[in-house]
């Protein structure tokens, strides 16, 4: 063996395990943003655990543990989201393995598939289209390789390498094929961060999780002064023992934190995660799933996406007087010259496998920008391989043929002779035509079914494709997609946004499109405010895809499309799509009913606290009747078991196929706060009523309470039960199942004895009642109101 060929047969395995003892691997930090103990210290150091833990401690010096129940909130809450969330990575981890772009090196002679953390210093890399470049190196071996680095640089046309020349990870090959040594791995790597940070697991950039921050805001800032006046009530207004105080300033503080929200939400994220795992969808970005739900155009690629990537050689038809059997013996040499063979040339070699031993003296790559390739064999010609209406005359009879194929859905390529070496400069020049080689594609069984789907949902589709366009429309019509029989050339396409936005509104189909005009397009799109998913499979789609608010990549597409993709459809099934827009409906639509659940409770705790801080503190400088805050800690942690606890965890993860909604914050608030303000009203009416002043016995104080509490307790079920429409059979269940609970407590001597509750007093059970649904009637007043004159200030997609 030359020292020549020694170089290029890769690293010995002493010499990887060398490296690998070094350190000199490609290890790189872990795909999940955080590990397992990472997300048990976010889940149980939060903020709202540390202001239920002071609470906790202030009952405990009082002695009363019943009243620390809600201590247990902060061990569910931190319990329930660990496991999620552990269980959520587990999902991801699980299927990033699958996902993963696997790079081909080059070791002891032979090419292997290896995951990317394997590659080590020195490695020779493989490169072929659509490869993503995992380290960084340089190139020792090239065959007119050209790599796009838009990823890093910004600069959209591909870059020529030649043998020397450098290659950053993060970009990924054009076209052409090559070999690289590997120069630095790991984090010395230039830009190992873009492709860890492609595949991260995020909670971020999400209209639903910085509504929830907005409300959590919202709240803070209202806690701090009703807080304030709670605590000064209660410690020097009312006149009550420290331990009766204490506990009542804890029954007032504890309701107006929103315990639950934010693991409500999290959970409803990271369940759906699971679930689309399951369909073995892999959701490299979480807001994705949400995101999915707001499209309302998705621009879907044709091959590898509406129809399957696997062809079939229909036929072979001569064009003028050239015998069939010696354009078979050139396509087999075309197809066995090529070392990364795509889906065309696959089924090319398949079809011809008897190649002539024929040697390749120039290769000129496939790329979407020419629409063709070629090789030069010397003596035995310069053959060239492509789109008939690119290398054709229109007037060429042929032309017309292919035309026609192309009208039937079938794929057409032009073979072809050209005058020069394709490699040359001015190549292809002069071109003499000599078959048409036609391939069949299957369209996907479920592509028809889905594009159905997204018409009922009002998501409009554009067909966007590098193909010839009357094939494009040929597939979109039997797919039965409006504007099929009206398919557009690309080519004919304005460059101008608003011009091409105004082209993408009359028309569905488009066939010849570049891939600057996908990413062109996309931006088209959006400057007419629509948000855009955009699917495909092929490197051609890479700059749309990362353009698009949602990319989703097929599963064995390239590893540059998974790479940029938020969403990868692991088994290729387009199909899937909907369940994605399901769970993303489903998230939040039902973390919005949570979010009124949780909001009305924080208002009428707030409104309560300070209706009965402020009289208190006034009856102490006028010197009237002090008041003390109603309810004990118990008495509030019951409250929130059947109106919000066991109610919000059924409703984050019910089904729910409601359309999603801009205004997720303006409509939460102006549903919820009027609900808290009607039930912190109508509570501390029913309140004063039944008080009978400072020096009353603890027979008529707790008397009292009940009464406040089962005016609260009405009106809040019945919120619940609004915030549930539209109703079903499970919905009533749980609705009723909540009465019942309640019913149970108040009735059984056991728990009424256990929680301090006394509804004996009929006259007291009466006003409670009667303000119970007074409540109820201005609850639904004001909720009727804000659906009527709301709707039409949110904007439905």
């Amino acid at each position: 063996m030359s020292i020549a060929e020694e170089q290029m047969s890769g690293l010995s395995a002493a010499e990887v395990a060398r490296r690998v003892a070094d350190g000199e691997t490609n290890a790189l930090p872990e795909r999940v943003g955080r590990s397992v103990g990472d997300i048990v210290r976010a889940n149980v150091f939060t903020r709202i655990n540390a202001i239920l833990a002071v609470l906790f401690l202030l009952v405990l010096a009082t002695g009363s543990l019943i009243d620390g129940m809600f201590g247990l909130l902060i061990v569910g809450n931190s319990v329930i989201g660990i496991v999620q969330e552990v269980r959520a990575k587990r999902t991801l981890d699980r299927l990033a393995i699958v996902g993963q772009a696997r790079p081909v090196v080059r070791r002891e002679g032979r090419s292997q598939q290896i995951p990317p953390d394997q590659v080590v210093l020195d490695d020779l890399i493989e490169l072929g289209p659509g490869d993503q470049i995992v380290v960084d190196g340089e190139v020792v071996d090239t065959a007119a390789l050209e790599v796009d680095e838009s990823l890093l640089t910004g600069e959209a046309d591909p870059v020529d390498k030649q043998v020397g020349d450098p290659v950053m990870s993060g970009s990924f090959v054009v076209s052409g094929s090559g070999v690289y040594r590997a120069t630095r791995v790991g984090s010395q790597a230039y830009a190992a961060q873009v492709t860890a940070e492609a595949g991260k697991f995020t909670l971020v950039n999400s209209e639903l999780r910085s509504g929830i921050s907005t409300i959590l805001k919202v709240i803070t800032f209202l806690l701090f002064p009703a807080g304030l006046v709670t605590i000064y009530n209660q410690l020097f207004a009312s006149h009550q023992p420290w331990r009766d105080a204490v506990n009542g300033m804890v029954g007032a503080l504890v309701p107006m934190v929103p315990e639950g929200l934010v693991l409500m939400t999290s959970i409803a994220f990271a369940v759906g995660v699971v679930r689309l795992g399951r369909r073995n969808c892999l959701v490299q970005e979480l807001p994705a799933i949400e995101g999915l739900a707001r499209v309302d155009v998705v621009c879907a690629d044709k091959t590898g996406t509406l129809t399957e990537n696997g062809m079939r050689l229909s036929e072979v038809i001569p064009v003028g007087d050239a015998d069939e059997a010696e354009l078979r013996r050139a396509l087999a040499a075309i197809a066995a010259a090529d070392p990364r063979p795509n889906a065309s040339i696959a089924a090319i070699a398949e079809a011809c496998p008897k190649a002539p031993h024929w040697q390749p003296t120039a290769t000129a790559p496939f790329s979407s920008a020419k629409k063709w390739s070629g090789i030069s064999f010397g003596v035995d010609g310069d053959w060239l391989l492509g789109a008939p209406d690119v290398l054709l005359d229109p007037d060429f009879p042929a032309a017309a043929t292919a035309q026609e194929l192309g009208a039937r859905g079938l794929r057409v390529l032009l073979l072809a002779n050209g005058d020069r070496p394709v490699d040359a400069p001015d190549a292809p020049g002069t071109v003499t035509p000599q078959a048409l080689v036609v391939l069949e594609q299957k369209v996907r069984p479920d592509a028809a079914a889905t594009m159905k789907y997204f018409a009922s949902q009002g998501v409009s589709t554009k067909v966007i494709s590098g193909d010839n366009a009357v094939s494009v429309g040929a597939v979109a019509q039997s797919l039965g997609l409006p504007g099929g029989d009206h398919p557009v050339d690309a080519r004919e396409l304005p460059t101008d946004t608003a011009e091409l936005a105004d082209e993408l509104d009359a028309a569905t189909v488009f066939g010849r499109v570049r891939p600057d005009q996908k990413r062109a397009m996309v931006s088209a799109l959006q400057s007419r405010g629509h948000t855009v998913a955009m699917t495909g499979d092929g490197v051609n789609d890479v700059l749309a895809l990362k353009d698009a608010d949602i990319g989703v990549a097929m599963g064995s597409g390239s590893p540059a499309t998974r790479a940029v993709a938020q969403i990868v459809l692991l088994d290729d099934r387009f199909a899937t799509l909907p369940s994605v827009v399901g769970e993303g409906r489903r998230v939040i639509g039902n973390i919005e009913r949570v979010s009124n659940l949780f909001l009305t409770k924080t208002v009428y705790s707030v409104v309560l606290a300070f209706l009965v801080g402020v009289v208190g503190i006034g009856a102490q400088i006028w010197h009237g009747r002090p008041i003390g805050y109603p309810f004990l800690p118990r008495h509030m942690t019951i409250a929130a078991w059947f109106t919000i606890g066991l109610p919000a965890f059924v409703l984050s993860l019910a089904p729910n196929a409601e359309r999603a909604r801009r205004g997720f914050v303006r409509r939460v608030l102006r549903l919820a706060v009027p609900s808290g303000v009607v039930i912190g009203v109508m509570t501390f009416i029913a309140y004063l009523i039944a008080y009978r002043g400072a020096d009353e016995s603890q027979a008529q104080r707790t008397q009292a309470s009940t009464s406040a509490l089962i005016t609260l307790l009405i009106i809040a079920v019945w919120v619940l039960a609004v915030v549930a429409r539209p109703w079903v059979w499970w919905k009533l269940i749980l609705i009723l199942g909540s009465v019942a609970g309640y019913l149970v407590l108040f009735s059984v001597p056991f728990f009424r004895h256990f929680f301090q509750l006394d509804p004996t007093n009929v006259a007291m059970t009466a006003v409670a009642v009667v303000c119970g649904g007074v409540g109820v009637f201005a609850v639904e007043v004001a909720w009727r109101f804000a659906e009527r004159f709301g709707a039409g200030s949110d904007t439905s997609h």
